[in-house]
């Protein structure tokens, strides 16, 4: 008996570390909005045709990176340049703890290759902005109508032409805030604005959050998931085939495995535990 007592003595023993690393992970403070669906908005930044060209890969990589989590992605609008790249999208993301994985990759997003259009051979840098938004009920937002100004205008596609021919695009606006968010994808006005108000609430709600948690945390160094947009928080250097995420300081030579979203998770997974780290040591 003594013997098998302390063959178990020994064996709980070395459970105790994880189990202590268990229950400090129980104690994080948590993110509310963690376990939300999420509006991905994808904006082309400096550089023209070849940031908008990165803006529409960008969004490949986050619909490839859905189904591979088997998330649902519904692509609410989409403004093209003339040559297929994307000035601005954003889309509406389902499924679980969306948001707790995505929310670290609100930033600005820098690219450097040589464009297809420079023929000198030339590497340029360019640059787009992504925004991650836990999506809002109404009961998280209350919006008074008193408070929006609608605006209602003839849709238009790339270079200007017409694809509608009614009043159906429409633009609101937050007064108070200042917010301004526009819809024209839909040919029915009333969907244009279910999906403005459906951004505009996740806008207002992730600001709400926001301020929340810059006022819990603000003792915190890190930038991890601040969602700062002015941050430039990661790199993909095509020539070197490198992707450098700045915050974590996690560089990966298989930017073609990033783009496919097949080792996505290998830069979000750390961003994941280093915000866990962060909060654990508030609680020391």
């Amino acid at each position: 008996m003594r013997e098998l007592a302390k063959a178990e003595a020994e064996d709980l023993a070395t459970r105790v570390p994880t189990l202590e690393r268990d229950i400090q992970r129980a104690l994080i403070p948590k993110d509310e909005a963690d376990a939300r669906n999420a509006i991905l908005e994808v904006r082309a930044g400096t550089g023209g045709d070849e940031a908008a060209l990165f803006a529409a890969e960008l969004f490949a990589m986050y619909q490839r990176y859905a189904q591979v989590h088997r998330w649902r992605f519904e692509i609410m609008s989409i403004s093209e340049n003339d040559i297929g790249g994307y000035k601005e999208a954003s889309a509406t993301i389902t499924g679980t703890n969306v948001f707790a994985r995505l929310k670290f990759e609100s930033g600005v997003h820098r690219v450097q290759r040589v464009p297809a259009t420079e023929t000198q051979g030339r590497i340029h840098t360019s640059t787009a902005t992504v925004a991650v938004l836990p999506e809002a009920e109404e009961v998280d937002v209350q919006i008074e109508e008193k408070d929006l100004r609608i605006d209602v205008f003839r849709a238009s596609g790339p270079g200007g032409q017409s694809v509608n021919t009614t009043d159906s695009a429409v633009r609101i606006t937050h007064i108070p805030t200042g917010v301004v968010v526009q819809q024209q994808d839909e040919k029915s006005q009333h969907k244009n604005k279910a999906k403005a108000l459906k951004i505009l609430r996740a806008r207002l709600y992730e600001a709400k959050r926001q301020e929340l948690e810059q006022a819990r945390a603000a003792q915190r160094k890190g930038q991890v998931g601040t969602g700062d947009r002015s941050e430039r928080i990661r790199t993909y250097n095509f020539p070197q085939g490198r992707v450098t995420d700045h915050r974590i300081g996690v560089t990966l030579y298989k930017i073609d495995k990033v783009m496919s979203a097949e080792a996505l998770d290998e830069i979000i997974e750390p961003l994941v535990a280093a915000d866990e780290a962060e909060r654990l040591a508030e609680l020391q």
